[in-house]
């Protein structure tokens, strides 16, 4: 058996970077498989993120509304299975719960309809083991052997009170399960980032208080060698090895020079399965752990991409800031037969939704049909309502003419979308008819309705997003005045001022509206052959200034950047992003990859504000302003002091 352990740092855009959910997970090729942070809530569970043939899955995701908090961590567990019914293999679970407290939910069965508090927990407050719990940091899955704990520990800065007592409350808590299941002699397997690395060995370059920090005083409290339950599965193998690491800086290429933590862990805590347990030297990891490592491959860094990293963080690689960390087990029996638990994504409502009632969406699409025909049906027998098909459009007077070419056996059909006008005595309304019903929009007086051109319904068209602009562009004048939006525009407002002058009697109109666009366009375009006509003599003059102007700004911010004193290279800015009284501010750094400061090839570590507000102004309007408005930052950039 193998079990992997991934902080996938968003499960969507892994499942973008493999192509699919199955081949992400194949990948693998594991029996158990947890992720972190798959930053998914539960109502954006769709069956292309939570179902891979072959695999059952168990997801906890945030339930909280916390600002910053919505759509952010969340666990998942994926077991991969040959039959999810009456089964004996361990990898499927054959009970699952959503969090660790007994407050979420979990899949025994007769469970009662109010969650009761987990046994061990019950020194503790309903609504903090609640708050601990509504961030979907947990799953537990019991493989009958053992009991697995996929998790996500809280992240705390040295200066976040609020986290720093979220994140003792958390491990605090957590603990306490430990505890109680170990009590009653059960095996346990702790995997996820955790968040923590516990000691100096895990840590590139630890500073010489680094563990005296108290959550990894927590953490070595709860190995071994210091009287506590658990195995460290990566050290008991590996006790030595230096630059293991797992997690790296996502925006400074540490990757590069191997510049991380040890932060995503497997724990294990328990006796083995034989029945000589009394002998010396028996352990679940002595006796069944096979291995365990790093899955270096899925690092984002590869040799000979260093160059990528230096000009800042707006190069970024595929993948995520972690790497996978797996163990295999040996001589791990059979379980009695069981079924997928009743947690499991399968039975999700909108899981569940949409894979059992296609039949049912197309009868309620009949059942629609039908009562969008009774509907219009109604509106026929109800006055002078008369609802007439293109096909009669040339018998008919212009008065009565309808707005769309439309044949009649698409009226209220689903998926199409149709306008008409129907006509009650002295007034007519616009009846809009599409798949999901008939509305009415306007009420015009039928001796104002006149024929409307067919170019009044079309529809606007997409913005080319193939076709980026140049800068010089923008200083070009356009040599087309006269477009179809133009005409339709101008000639709509000419018609509405024809509308709101005339006196309402029954004569047709005399102006026509065809003339009128005929006539506005026939003037501007021959405006327009008149300016195509002139020498374009000043706006080259033009081009070439604003080119020169642009080569100039170009170069004073060239060399506003200084020089890193390590490389003599220029630097890269950055923004302080943390609230505070250096918020918004900008400095410079070293552009290369961070790494040990005994490799000179690494960042030299240096750093300076930026001293000149101008260029500060410059650079943000440059970063900050659309193309649109590329005109006017230009005059505003030449108007600063430099």
């Amino acid at each position: 058996m193998k079990i992997v352990t991934y902080n996938v740092n968003g499960l969507r855009p892994r499942i973008s970077q493999y192509g699919s959910l199955l081949k992400l997970l194949d990948s693998f090729d594991a029996d158990i498989i947890c992720f972190q942070e798959t930053k998914l809530r539960r109502q954006e569970l769709t069956a292309d993120l939570v179902m891979a043939e072959g695999y059952e899955s168990f997801f906890s995701c945030t339930r909280t509304c916390e600002k910053g908090r919505s759509g952010y961590s969340g666990v998942a567990t994926f077991c991969r299975v040959k039959s999810a019914f009456s089964s004996t293999e361990v990898a499927l679970p054959v009970a699952a719960e959503q969090g660790f407290t007994g407050l979420i939910g979990n899949s025994e069965p007769g469970r009662e309809k109010t969650p009761e508090i987990a046994p061990g927990l019950e020194e503790f407050a309903r609504d903090e083991l609640l708050k601990v719990d509504s961030e979907g940091r947990c799953v537990i899955t019991d493989h009958g052997h053992f009991v697995l704990f996929n998790l996500y520990g809280p992240r705390a800065e040295s200066d976040d009170l609020e986290r720093i007592e979220f994140k003792l409350k958390f491990f605090k808590i957590l603990q306490k399960r430990w505890e109680t299941l170990l009590s009653q002699g059960r095996r346990i397997f702790v995997v996820g980032d955790l968040n923590i690395a516990p000691t100096s060995l895990d840590r590139c370059e630890a500073a010489p208080d680094f563990e005296n920090n108290e959550f990894r005083r927590w953490f070595r409290s709860m190995l071994l060698e210091s009287g506590g339950p658990f195995y460290d599965v990566f050290r008991a193998k590996h006790p030595d090895r230096v630059g293991a690491y797992t997690c790296w800086p996502q925006n400074t290429g540490a990757e590069e020079f191997n510049y991380g933590t040890r932060i995503d862990h497997i724990l294990c805590a328990g006796s083995c399965l034989h029945q000589e347990q009394d002998q010396q030297g028996h352990s679940f990891v002595a006796c069944h752990v096979k291995e365990c490592d790093i899955l270096t491959e899925y690092k984002r860094w590869r040799p000979g991409n260093s160059l990528r990293w230096k000009g800042g963080q707006r190069i970024k690689l595929e993948g995520s800031d972690h790497a996978p960390v797996y163990t295999s087990l040996l001589q791990i029996p059979s379980i009695p037969p069981h079924s997928t638990p009743t947690s499991s994504a399968r039975y999700i409502p909108m899981i569940y939704g949409i894979q059992q009632t296609l039949v049912s969406v197309l009868m309620r699409r009949q059942v629609a049909e039908q009562i969008k025909s009774s509907q219009v049906s109604s509106l026929s027998q109800d006055g002078d309502v008369t609802l007439r098909s293109c096909s009669e459009r040339e018998k008919r007077p212009l008065d009565t003419c309808p707005l769309l070419d439309v044949p009649p056996s698409n009226i209220c059909t689903p998926g199409f979308e149709s306008e008409f006008l129907i006509s009650r005595g002295d007034e007519c309304s616009r009846i809009s008819v599409d798949g999901d019903g008939c509305k009415t929009s306007s009420a015009l007086r039928s001796d104002n309705i006149r024929r409307i051109p067919s170019n009044a319904t079309k529809k606007k068209a997409k913005k080319s997003q193939g076709s980026q602009l140049s800068l010089k562009s923008f200083f070009q004048k356009s040599s087309t005045h006269c477009n179809f939006v133009d005409r339709d525009s101008d000639c709509s407002a000419d018609r509405a001022d024809l509308l709101e002058t005339k006196p309402q009697t029954n004569e047709p109109p005399v102006t026509n509206d065809l003339s009128c666009s005929t006539q506005l366009c026939e003037l501007k375009s021959s405006a327009s052959s008149q300016e195509q006509d002139e020498p374009s003599t000043c706006s080259q003059e033009k081009n070439s200034v604003a080119l020169l102007e642009w080569q100039r700004i170009q170069q004073v911010m060239q060399n506003s950047i200084p020089l890193c004193k390590g490389h003599r290279e220029p630097c890269v800015a950055r923004v302080v992003k943390k609230q505070g009284p250096n918020f918004g501010r900008r400095f410079y750094v070293c552009a290369r990859a961070e790494g040990p400061a005994s490799n000179p090839e690494a960042n030299c570590n240096y750093f300076k504000w930026a001293a000149s507000k101008s260029t500060d102004v410059i650079i943000d309007l440059i970063v900050e302003s659309s193309y649109n408005s590329l005109t006017p930052m230009l005059s505003t950039i030449l108007a600063l002091p430099i």
